[in-house]
């Protein structure tokens, strides 16, 4: 074919992880324009390289080249000098500018004059001739694409030629499907093999041309591609609406077209028992030759193996069968028959006697008609294995016992339990009011098992697509159908009651607690412990959570051998409003890591929920800005609304702390937005959190009290709003600096009755130091000193420097100066590592008052030291361990270690040893 018509440069310009093969090829034709070579690409079917062979045509036109091109062809294989026909036809013009002797055996070989067949090599050396004369007109370029197809006399001479175009500008540019063999001599002509693209250009190509694949299908898809191509580009293709967007993807993909004449063709030729052998080979999975042998019906042997080993299709020679390409396994599939397949597993199954859920499947697959005993045994298939952990794999076992249930009850039930999976740890949100829907129409029509309420509860609460009543209603008119008393040994029951809960505490409203607590009173024989804790500490911890404190600790200290991730998230939930997710750390990382493994997106979400939450106490704000900017990229891209606004407030908090009030103010905005209209009490409340430690930190005190009595009015503390713990001192301090003592002691005073203190050494600090700021002079000291004496308050950083800095200002206000130097420059020194500027600020403003200035950040020398800091490098000059220091100054031996990182560089050292020379001429203290 001439190639003299426009270029074809598109696709080149949109191959995507093909840059060193472009530049390779390119630069070839470059060369072979001025001083002629050969270059033959090879690779695996689809991997590109006719898309290669455009963009060498493209680049050849650039350069006003001529260009011919020939591919192959299967049925043309037998035909001598067909191939080269094909080459030589757009320049036959000029066979008159040959010699006799060329000119008549080219002529004879193409079928063009009639007369005796030349010798082979005066027939390849008159094509040689013709294609150089053609390029002393202008450079030329001869593509060939499918040399293996070329008929053997053809090959021949072009191999021939391609050896023996230097100085000619003529380009010979060839390309092949790797292990296939042809009459084209291959030696002496560079070669280049092109190489499946890697990880991040497959990814790239798939979410360029499948933007709407759900992540999970995405993924799968990438696994089977191994950067082939043209299956990245046709799998998707091949698979039906729902399965785009998260449904169950069969375990052997489906082929496009395109795809099966790639991968389907090389099996084709293989004989019948071959065939069969590997089809029990894809359908078993194990790549076990030992099953294949005892599980194969006569007639088929291990040898017939051989034959699709010497085609390159599998290998075996590790003792184990496996597929060079996972697709071939597709076209094993696709080229045998239904009933064929259902014999296959049937024979499978048989041999997995033994292996509960490997014979399910084998029964599940061979099984035409609704059958329940096969449904039952794929039920209880997936309830193992959402044990381990795969909730994909549990889905998939729901869906298909729904399929072979004969009644339509069971068959809804199994269709809701697959939703309320996918909803609580996959995350297939998008893919749940349509199993809901099935799920309905399943049980004619009816309002479906409690299951499907649950589902639903689950999509409107963490979609946000709904209101909380709604869900609420829902739910509770679901559990209210179910006979009593309620089993409190049904998992399913259980998650209801696990459910509503969290509905209700992110409602904050007290009136919907009351289903739950007489659904807990139907509970027989009893409330399980967990539940019975989680309701405890989330519902009105200030009332209900200290009876169930010490039994949280002890659930608590054997997380480190938990399991299950679910039991693990629902502790942490369990310890937010009580203070103990510093005890949960280390198995919620475990969590965060496994949910990574088993694609469980709800567990791996609320992991990073409560690891924020726990960073922002624990004043590490840096690592908790880059979670958060984490989870709320994987709550938008799965349709997570509720958590996503969980780390707007997160970030809103770190805003707010350190004086971003651009960034605290958009963020509550977009928290208030969202929550208001869909009832989410808890985020209004997280939202006036951060709007009030805004205002307190620049100084707007009336405005900090309208948003901290928004949570809780001035004086009592907010029946069943567990934020309110946490705003006690933000309300009482307010109260005072905008002149409402009455309303800063009453407020102080409830959270003391209400016995708050007992529940946390943090909330024991917030209450202590509340009511010795509403205090007066007399009373306030002693009250500040009890709360710095509460014991492990270091774990929370940020509130004991702003209870330092109440008391520092407390004493400068009483003339006690030496004192509140103290306590101001330790203030300032947590509030300059947290970069917590207004409050820095504000504590320097305190500071300078007692008549002693305040070293501006990163100067250094001794003078830069705070006094906490000068007495703390004396100590470890002196040869004290941190730990000793830590027990002089009654600071953990943390502490005494970010004090140290923060004034080496002050004194320009870079050890302890170095600190004796530097606090030499210290003058005494």
């Amino acid at each position: 074919m001439d190639g003299d018509g426009p270029a074809r440069t598109g696709p080149a310009e949109q191959l995507i992880g093909r840059d060193h093969d472009l530049g390779l090829v390119r630069g070839f034709v470059d060369e072979a324009m001025v001083s002629g070579g050969a270059l033959l690409l090879s690779g695996d079917a689809g991997v590109g390289k006719t898309v290669l062979l455009d963009a060498a045509a493209g680049q050849a036109h650039g350069a006003g080249a001529r260009v011919v091109r020939a591919a192959g062809v299967e049925f043309e294989s037998t035909i001598s000098f067909a191939g080269l026909h094909q080459v030589l036809q757009p320049l036959l013009a000029g066979l008159d500018r040959l010699t006799d002797p060329y000119r008549t055996a080219l002529s004879v070989a193409l079928g063009l004059d009639q007369g005796a067949p030349s010798d082979q090599l005066l027939v390849s050396n008159a094509a040689l001739t013709l294609l150089v004369q053609a390029a002393a007109d202008r450079p030329l370029l001869v593509i060939v694409d499918d040399l293996p197809w070329l008929d053997r006399a053809s090959a021949v001479v072009l191999g021939f030629v391609a050896r023996r175009l230097a100085g000619s500008r003529v380009g010979f540019l060839g390309a092949y499907r790797s292990g296939e063999g042809s009459f084209f001599e291959r030696g002496g002509v560079p070669h280049h093999h092109v190489q499946p693209l890697d990880t991040t250009a497959a990814a790239a190509l798939i979410e360029a041309r499948s933007p709407s694949l759900a992540p999970r299908v995405r993924e799968r898809l990438l696994t089977e591609a191994q950067g082939n191509p043209l299956a990245l580009l046709e799998l998707p293709v091949a698979l039906t609406g729902p399965q785009r967007s998260g449904a169950a993807v069969p375990e052997l993909l489906p082929l496009s077209h395109r795809l099966q004449a790639v991968f389907a063709s090389r099996v084709e030729t293989l004989p019948a028992s071959t065939r069969l052998l590997l089809l029990y080979a894809v359908l078993d999975g194990t790549g076990d030759l030992r099953v294949l042998a005892a599980a194969t019906p006569q007639g088929t042997g291990m040898e017939d193996l051989a034959h699709a080993e010497r085609a390159g299709l599998v290998d075996a020679t590790t003792g184990r069968l496996a597929f060079r390409h996972p697709l071939t396994r597709s076209a094993v599939v696709e080229l045998s028959t239904s009933e064929q397949r259902r014999e296959v597993h049937r024979a499978l199954a048989e041999y997995w006697a033994d292996r509960p859920e490997r014979r399910a499947w084998h029964l599940a697959h061979a099984t035409v008609e609704p059958t329940e005993d096969v449904a039952s045994l794929l039920e209880a298939v997936a309830r193992d294995t959402v044990r381990r952990g795969d909730a994909g794999g549990a889905i998939a076992a729901l869906l298909r016992a729904a399929e072979l249930s004969p009644r339509g009850y069971e068959r809804s039930r199994r269709i809701a339990e697959a939703a309320y999976l996918g909803a609580d740890l996959t995350g297939d949100l998008r893919d749940v009011p349509r199993l809901l829907e099935e799920a309905r129409l399943a049980d004619g029509g009816r309002a479906g098992p409690l299951v499907a309420a649950v589902a639903a509860a689950h999509h409107i609460l963490l979609s946000g697509e709904g209101d909380l009543d709604t869900a609420h209603r829902l739910l509770v008119g679901a559990i209210d159908m179910q006979h009593q008393p309620y089993d409190a040994t049904d998992p399913t029951m259980i998650d209801a009651l696990y459910t509503l809960a969290w509905l209700c505490q992110s409602s904050q409203r007290t009136e919907l607690w009351k289903p739950l607590h007489r659904a807990l009173g139907l509970l027989k024989p009893e409330i399980p412990d967990q539940l019975a804790l989680t309701v405890g500490t989330m519902a009105d911890p200030a009332r209900t959570a200290p009876p169930a404190l010490g039994k949280l600790d002890e659930a608590i200290a054997s997380l480190d051998q938990e399991a299950d991730p679910v039991r693990v998230i629902r502790l942490a939930m369990t310890s937010l409003y009580v203070d103990r997710l510093p005890a949960c750390r280390t198995a919620l990382r475990r969590v965060l890591r496994d949910g990574r493994d088993n694609s469980s997106l709800t567990v791996e979400i609320q992991g990073l929920v409560y690891l924020g939450r726990d960073h922002f106490a624990a004043g590490e704000w840096d690592e908790l800005e880059a979670q958060a900017a984490q989870g709320r990229d994987l709550g938008d891209a799965h349709s997570y609304q509720l958590l996503s606004t969980e780390f707007l407030y997160q970030r809103a908090l770190v805003a707010a702390a350190r004086g971003d009030e651009t960034t605290t103010r958009a963020l509550t905005d977009e928290m208030t937005l969202w929550a208001t209209p869909r009832g989410v009490g808890s985020y209004l409340s997280c939202a006036s959190h951060a709007r009030a430690l805004a205002a307190l930190g620049q100084g707007r005190f009336e405005d900090a009290y309208r948003h901290a009595c928004a949570i809780s009015r001035a004086g009592e503390l907010a029946s069943h709003v567990p934020p309110a713990l946490f705003v006690v001192m933000d309300l009482v301090e307010a109260a005072v600096r905008t002149g409402r003592a009455s309303e800063a002691t009453a407020h102080a005073a409830a959270a003391d009755e209400a016995g708050v203190a007992a529940i946390s050494p943090r909330l024991a600090l917030l209450v202590k130091a509340s009511a010795a700021i509403a205090a007066d002079d007399q009373e306030a000291l002693g009250l500040f000193e009890e709360a710095l004496a509460v014991p492990r308050t270091d774990r929370w950083p940020f509130e004991l420097a702003r209870v330092r800095l109440a008391y520092g200002e407390r004493l400068r206000r009483l003339k006690s100066t030496t004192e509140a130097r103290t306590q101001l420059a330790d203030a300032i020194d947590t509030f300059e590592r947290l970069g917590a500027r207004p409050w820095t600020a504000r504590a320097g403003n305190e500071l300078r008052a007692t008549g002693l200035s305040v070293t501006a950040a990163g100067a250094t020398g001794q003078a830069s030291l705070t006094p906490q800091q000068r007495e703390i490098a004396l100590l470890a000059a002196a040869g004290l361990t941190n730990k000793q220091i830590a027990e002089r100054l009654f600071l953990s031996p943390r502490t005494v270690a970010a004090h140290l990182h923060q004034l080496f560089p002050k004194l320009g050292v870079a050890s302890r040893a170095a600190l004796r020379d530097a606090l030499a001429d210290l003058p005494p203290d």
